[in-house]
Parts: C-alpha cells; sequence; structure tokens
C-alpha cells in the first residue's frame, strides 16, 4: 500500500483518527492536504499550501510525515508552536499510531541555561541587588533538577527578566568545547538529541542560524534530513532577511566591554590595562548612540550614502573610527593571552569578529542589500538583503525543484497570499516554481461572523481617529461585557486609544483595560481569558504588534475584534522603501503589487484572531472608511473570511446584543 493510500485511510471516517481522537472530525480540506503532502513526500519535490484556519493542518502534515519513516525537520515561527508540537501533537500521534519514533524539540542558545555563564554570574552579581539574587537563587535551583534546561520550564520567569541573558549564551559569547562545562552543557545535549532523533522540532530563527554556521565551515547544527515542513511560513522571509544579512550594536559592544574587563581581570591581569581598554570601547558604543541626537526611539533611519540621513557624516565618522580604534586595541591585547583561558580566545574572537562587521559598514552597502539604523535604547546598525529568494532558490530547494525524489519541501500557513498564486509568499521567498495548494476554511463564516465598517469616524490619518475609535469601543464592549480585542497599527495609537479606554472605565465594576508592554504576552492573553468568563467584569485587551498573529482565543473568551486602521506597511521604513524602488525599476506598480498584498496579509492575519473553531461567534469592526471609499477595498475585504456584511450601526448592536456565549472543542481544529 503507497503512502498516499495509508493516509487517505487514516483520515477516514472510521480510521485511526476517529477512533484515537474523540474530537476528530473528518474534513475534506484536510484529507486533500494530507494526501498531498504524502506525495510530496514520496516524489520529492516543492509544495507550498495554503491552509485556512480549521482546516487541521498540524495533523495534515504530521500523519504522512509520521508514517513516511524519513527523518524529518519541523520548523514553526514562534516557540510556543515549538511546544506545542513537541510537547502534545507529536508525543498523541506517535502513541495513537504506535510507532517507535524518536523526537526532539531543539531552540536556540538563549532558550537553554549556561551553567559556565550561571557561575560567572553568581559571583559577581551585585549583593545589594535583592530582587536579582532572589531570581537568581530561584534559577540556581531549578538548574539541580532540570535536565533540558529549557528555560520554559521554569515556572515564573519573566521572559523580559534582566538576568536572561547573564545565564544564557550567544553565538558571540559561547566558548565551546573549552568550556569547563562542556559535557553537561544544555545546548549541546539538546544538539546531541537532535541529531539522533527521527524527528526534529525547531524554529525559523534557528533554521536559519545554522545556515550561517554551515556557511561559515563550522560544524552543522541540525541533522541532514530528507523531508523539512515550514509551518507559520508566512514569517519565513522575514526571518531569513534577519539571519542573512549583517548586525552590530551598541549594546553587543557594551556587552564586549563588560566580558572583557571581566575575563581580563580574572585570567590576565597584569598582561593589559583591561580597565581602560573595557572602558574606551564601552565610551565609544556610548558615544556612537549619541552621535543620532535626539532622534525618536523606535525610528529606522536609512542609511545610503557614508551616514544614516539626518545625521552629520563627520560626527559619525569619528564615532565610527573611535570604535574600530579600540576594538583594534583590544584585539591586540588579546591576541597576547589568548592561549591562558577558553574565555579569552572567545573574546579575542569576538572582537575580530566585530572588527570585520565594522570594516562592513565602513564600506559602500552590499548589492541587492538595504542598509539603515535602529534607534532605541540601544542604536543597531544592519544591512540585509531585500529577500530570501536567491539563497532559497540555490541553497535549499534546488534539487527538489529539479526533480530530485530524495527531497520534500513543504512551506504551510493559514495567509500567504490574496491570489492564486500566492505570489506574496512565494516571489520573495523563491519559490515560484513550487506547488501551489489553496485549502479553504472548514468554518461557516456567514453564519459565525459578521464584519462592519463604520463610516462615521474621522479619516484615519485625523489626529481624532483614534480617539473616536476608542469612543466607538467603549460603546460595544460592555454590550457582551468585554471580550474585545483592539488591534492597532501604530504604537501612537496604542496608547491613545488604550488611554482614552481607561479614562472611560475606572470603577471596580467596569470593565478591565489591559494594555500590551504592561505585562508579559503570555500574562496579558491569560488574564484576558480569565477576566471574560462568567462572574467577572469581563475585559478589553489593546494590542499592537506580535498580536495580529499567533494570538488563539477561540469560544466565548473573544466575541469582538476592532482593527483600527487598514495596515499598511509605512512608506518611510527603509527596508520598504527599497523594496519599492526595486519594484519601480521592473515598471511594476508598487501599490498594487507591495502595498496592497501587504496589507490584505497582515489585515488577514489580524481578522483570523477572532474565529477559531466552529462554534465562535464574533464579529468584525474595521474603523478605516477607505475599505468602502477606495477601489481597492473590494480587494482588501475580498482576502478575508467570507463574513457577512454589517451595514448599519444599529444593526452592529442588535447584532453584539444577539451574541452568545458559544462553547467550544479545544481540540476542534486536529
Amino acid at each position: 500500500m503507497s503512502l498516499q493510500d495509508t493516509v487517505g485511510e487514516m483520515f477516514a471516517i472510521g480510521g485511526l483518527l476517529s477512533r484515537s481522537f474523540e474530537s476528530f472530525v473528518p474534513r475534506s480540506g484536510q484529507t486533500e492536504m494530507a494526501l498531498a503532502v504524502a506525495r510530496v513526500i514520496d516524489e520529492g519535490g516543492v509544495l507550498v499550501v495554503e491552509a485556512g484556519t480549521g482546516i487541521g493542518k498540524t495533523f495534515a502534515y504530521l500523519v504522512p510525515v509520521l508514517l513516511s519513516g524519513d527523518r524529518v525537520l519541523l520548523s514553526t515561527a514562534t516557540k510556543t508552536l515549538q511546544d506545542q508540537l513537541f510537547g502534545r501533537d507529536l508525543p498523541e500521534l506517535v502513541s495513537a499510531m504506535n510507532l517507535p519514533i524518536r523526537i526532539a524539540l531543539l531552540k536556540g542558545r538563549s532558550s537553554y541555561l549556561c551553567l559556565h555563564r550561571l557561575a560567572g554570574t553568581r559571583q559577581n552579581v551585585d549583593a545589594s541587588d535583592r530582587l536579582k539574587i532572589h531570581a537568581l537563587a530561584k534559577i540556581e535551583s531549578w538548574s539541580l533538577t532540570t535536565r533540558s534546561g529549557d528555560l520554559a520550564e521554569l515556572p515564573g520567569l519573566d521572559e523580559r527578566s534582566p538576568l536572561i541573558p547573564l545565564v544564557t549564551s550567544t553565538r558571540d559569547n559561547c566558548v565551546g568545547a573549552a568550556c569547563p562545562q562542556f559535557r553537561e552543557c544544555h545546548v549541546n545535549l539538546a544538539r546531541r538529541e537532535a541529531m539522533a532523533a527521527d524527528v526534529v522540532v525547531i524554529n525559523h530563527h534557528l533554521f536559519f542560524a545554522d545556515m550561517a554556521v554551515r556557511d561559515s565551515g563550522v560544524a552543522e547544527l541540525l541533522p541532514t534530513v530528507k523531508t523539512v515542513i515550514f509551518d507559520e511560513a508566512h514569517q519565513l522571509n522575514e526571518t531569513g532577511v534577519q539571519f542573512l544579512g549583517s548586525q552590530l550594536s551598541s549594546g553587543q559592544l557594551i556587552d564586549f566591554s563588560r566580558d572583557l574587563l571581566t575575563h581580563g581581570l580574572s585570567f590576565a591581569g597584569g598582561y593589559a590595562d583591561w580597565a581602560t581598554l573595557a572602558f574606551n570601547i564601552e565610551c565609544a558604543a556610548r558615544d556612537l548612540r549619541l552621535s543620532v541626537g535626539n532622534v525618536k526611539s523606535g525610528t529606522k533611519l536609512r542609511w545610503v550614502e557614508v551616514a544614516p540621513e539626518h545625521l552629520i557624516e563627520a560626527d559619525w565618522r569619528s564615532a565610527i573610527k573611535d570604535i574600530e580604534a579600540a576594538c583594534t586595541l583590544s584585539s591586540l591585547a588579546l591576541k597576547v593571552v589568548k592561549d591562558l583561558a577558553p574565555d579569552l580566545m572567545r573574546l579575542s574572537e569576538r572582537c575580530d569578529a566585530m572588527l570585520e562587521r565594522i570594516a562592513q559598514f565602513v564600506a559602500p552597502c552590499g548589492h541587492e542589500a538595504v542598509r539603515w539604523i535602529d534607534v532605541g535604547m540601544q542604536l543597531r546598525l544592519v544591512e540585509a538583503p531585500l529577500d530570501i529568494a536567491q539563497v532559497v532558490k540555490t541553497k535549499l530547494v534546488k534539487s527538489a525543484l529539479a526533480g530530485d525524489a530524495h527531497q520534500a519541501w513543504i512551506f504551510t500557513s493559514a495567509t500567504l497570499g490574496d491570489d492564486p498564486e500566492l505570489r506574496w509568499f512565494t516571489e520573495p521567498c523563491g519559490l515560484t516554481e513550487a506547488e501551489i495548494l489553496k485549502v479553504a476554511s472548514p468554518f461557516n463564516y456567514a453564519l459565525q461572523a459578521g464584519v462592519y465598517v463604520p463610516m462615521n469616524l474621522p479619516k484615519p490619518n485625523d489626529p481624532a481617529h483614534s480617539s473616536q475609535v476608542a469612543a466607538l469601543v467603549a460603546q460595544m464592549a460592555p454590550v457582551i461585557g468585554g471580550r474585545t480585542l483592539v488591534l492597532t497599527t501604530t504604537l501612537r495609537a496604542l496608547a491613545a486609544i488604550s488611554d482614552a479606554l481607561q479614562q472611560r472605565f475606572t470603577g471596580p465594576n467596569d470593565l478591565q483595560v489591559l494594555v500590551q508592554g504592561q505585562l508579559p504576552k503570555r500574562e496579558l492573553i491569560e488574564r484576558f481569558r480569565s477576566g471574560n468568563i462568567e462572574n467577572k467584569p469581563g475585559c478589553i485587551l489593546v494590542a499592537s504588534a506580535s498580536f495580529w498573529e499567533g494570538v488563539d482565543l477561540p469560544g466565548d473568551v473573544l466575541q469582538l475584534l476592532v482593527i483600527d486602521k487598514l495596515p499598511f506597511p509605512p512608506p518611510s521604513d527603509p527596508v520598504v522603501e527599497a523594496r519599492s524602488k526595486q519594484i519601480e525599476a521592473m515598471g511594476k506598480s508598487v501599490f498594487s503589487r507591495y502595498f496592497i498584498p501587504e496589507a490584505a496579509m497582515a489585515l488577514k492575519q489580524g481578522a483570523g484572531r477572532l474565529i477559531r473553531r466552529e462554534s465562535d461567534r464574533g464579529l468584525l469592526v474595521i474603523c478605516d472608511s477607505r475599505l468602502k471609499q477606495m477601489g481597492y477595498g473590494k480587494r482588501l475585504l475580498a482576502s478575508l473570511p467570507p463574513m457577512r456584511k454589517v451595514e448599519t450601526e444599529e444593526a452592529l448592536f442588535d447584532e453584539l446584543a444577539q451574541l452568545t456565549k458559544a462553547s467550544t472543542t479545544d481540540r476542534s481544529s486536529l
């Protein structure tokens, strides 16, 4: 029996999945996707699948993968999905299918406790900082019992804790095989298990980091496999661009200077004036940051000429030259003592790598790349390619596209494009020759959800727009007892809308207003869930950025989703500008080929937060009149799930009043 036949039987009525999972319901779209994945695994090739929400794409690719018996790499965009695959979906399937398969989870270095750095932090921590001492003691106690060293397993550790960089390693500061804790190293243990496993679950960041290591000639981190599957593939291009370019930050320089002082004094105290060397690098890094002046934090400055825009060229050149000089002196000192200790050897290598990056940023920007600086608490110098198309075509899928039956590449997500060829995804990822499959969601959107576009609000660029959006939310949310998520396109709108809502709801029995940035993302979502159960006042969550995707709030927890305006990419962003010029040079319309598809995909991602299960009910309100007034509005509306149109404010409030608390089955998306 062929792999496709076996897969078809698994998904059929009365098949193994129906018998093993109480909530499993056969879906034609899920079966279609599973059979396509099985065929590509059998024959080789490249498959791109847009699988609408509710299809059950996870099982659609896992079942054929596990039945194939091949070694497989599963890559996701988020650690959350990694943990779900490794901790729930894969073990349950392997058990139900009774297969002798070894599974491994592999994350980046920053996810694992570094025993060597933990010991150093313990020795150098400020004894007067009681909070840090308490948190460190908790980490030390946990370190004695953990096998994996994965910090996600440590209860109560804030993902934003300043301790995390002190007790984890980076590619820059890891001393490798020379480390005194090398045998016990959690990162190396995870890698060894990955190399021996049949199925390895990683994330996109680690995949591209591994590519960079391979290019440098260092031994690869990941096993050689026949089949590679990218879930949440819509993030692949942006993630790859980050790793295929070069970066240097003032924070990296300051971290290096502090390690230089610590390790220099510890292992080679009399060989150099480490305090002065470290001081010079730290001062030069801070001067580089100061050379930008009072540019608003979060700003990206184009860097086309010698200096970034708006900066004084002489000051910028002087700041870069000071960094180069300080690093050169440190490099010379480290070369004399690097053989005395592994930490000094690694410092020497780090210093030389920084000098190489400085030289790159002094030279003209590379061909087909874009250069800019990110302004924040730190200053980050970035040069990156405009997309990953060339790398994917020449280094990843070349042989599979040529008909190599020994390689299968599968890319899948709920949102990959708003046209039949899924060009938004395939063009920048170099996959225009791949097989395309689009599987529609099984949800009855016309029954389950409505979409309303208020026409009486100010224009999106009007200063009063955000306050009027907040006023509308304040009218709508109490009708359903909270259960409202407001997604904004900018941090300015986030602040304006959340401030207005917090001023409106101040009483002890009023709705609670939660705001992104005030708590870790995981805690905000948990508070939103718990605040929207019975006998609670209810919650409104106002968020931006990362909350547009990867947030799963099924059932009656979320029934009203408000989007403040159309999510067009900012034209002043250096990457957006460079990509626009590239499209212009090809003689194509930038607006129709870039801005509209980008907005359509972001809008589709955001709208996808509303309906997560077959029994969900809800309303989507998009506070941007351009959807009805501009010609391109029809295309953007067409990119959304086929929700029924709510035409008037009266109808909107009637529907809000009729929303009932739906009950969902958490596993209905298997």
